[in-house]
């Protein structure tokens, strides 16, 4: 039997009595057994320790731990924190209010295991108010190969990667850890990055997740509508461009990308800052500039063209 398990669970939970125990009741469906489970409490203040205190007397491959100080409060403090505790080879981000697939480590850890990759991606599926238990348990399912050459589709959401939504192997976090300040997209800047180091994985095409969608849950929020979040949203796309600039991987979809996304944040003066972050001056600003510039109008000129289509 092997010292340590072989997968680490990190939760990060607040304020979640609510929703907690049918997360961890998932968890334990597992048809893969060798794992554990840490839950990060971020200072919370509802009863989720008591509502849980049943399972981890009965379980003990579910730990219950308070975020130390040291440890920025927050999403990115409590993952960090459980990745310096984490013993398993592989790591996986958990939601405490969510509901996972009973093969979701089966699968993705047969995936790493026959194949010469660094993480697995599968389907994250949503849902609203009570759970339908009707999982597909198929195995027959495509897969197709991820390497640093669709970082952009991972930044344009082409190719999404929920943060509940894919096994690593530890390795991926030796150097790379989640920027504590950021409050939102967090998990964009630190997988982006990640795969920026050359680093390989592969898609499932199975849904191995359920995301439950609530009016507290933080990705239900408009972001735009609390400012934190969007200085956050700011940050991680300067942290992004500042990775990629140094990498010597930013080309004319990404900066063209992030130059457009700027004129949603004009109020922050993000195209000056994103000019600033790439060190462009003369001519590389003024072709920028007046790229952002005529944006709006051909924003107009393709909506009529597509209204025009229709008639």
């Amino acid at each position: 039997m092997n010292q340590f398990p072989q997968v680490t669970i990190i939760m990060a939970t607040y304020n979640r009595a609510d929703f907690i125990s049918e997360t961890l009741q998932s968890i334990k469906n597992q048809v893969f057994t060798d794992w554990e489970c840490l839950i990060i409490d971020d200072g919370g203040t509802d009863n989720t320790a008591e509502v849980i205190a049943l399972v981890l007397e009965q379980d003990k491959r579910f730990q219950l731990l308070k975020r130390p100080t040291v440890y920025l409060k927050g999403l990115p403090g409590c993952r960090n924190y459980g990745l310096d505790l984490a013993k398993g080879e592989y790591i996986i981000f958990f939601d405490d209010d969510d509901i996972v697939h009973p093969q979701n480590l089966e699968l993705a850890v047969l995936e790493l295991s026959r194949n010469a990759v660094s993480f697995c991606r599968y389907i994250r599926a949503v849902f609203y108010d009570t759970f339908d238990y009707k999982y597909d348990y198929s195995k027959d399912y495509t897969s197709f190969f991820i390497d640093k050459r669709d970082v952009f589709s991972l930044l344009n959401q082409d190719l999404p990667f929920n943060s509940c939504a894919v096994l690593w192997k530890k390795e991926c976090f030796l150097e790379n850890r989640y920027t504590e300040y950021l409050s939102h997209a967090e998990e964009w800047e630190l997988y982006s990055r990640i795969l920026s180091t050359g680093i390989t994985g592969i898609s499932i095409d199975k849904t191995l997740f359920f995301a439950r969608k609530h009016s507290n849950s933080m990705t239900g929020q408009n972001f735009r509508l609390d400012p934190k979040r969007t200085q956050s949203n700011i940050d991680a796309i300067l942290l992004v461009m500042k990775n990629l600039k140094e990498k010597n991987q930013l080309n004319y979809s990404i900066i063209r990308y992030f130059v457009a996304m700027s004129h949603g944040y004009s109020e922050y003066d993000l195209f000056n800052q994103l000019m600033k972050q790439l060190e462009y001056t003369g001519f590389d600003y003024f072709k920028w500039r007046s790229f952002y510039f005529v944006l709006p109008l051909r924003f107009k000129i393709t909506k009529l063209k597509k209204r025009i289509i229709k008639k």
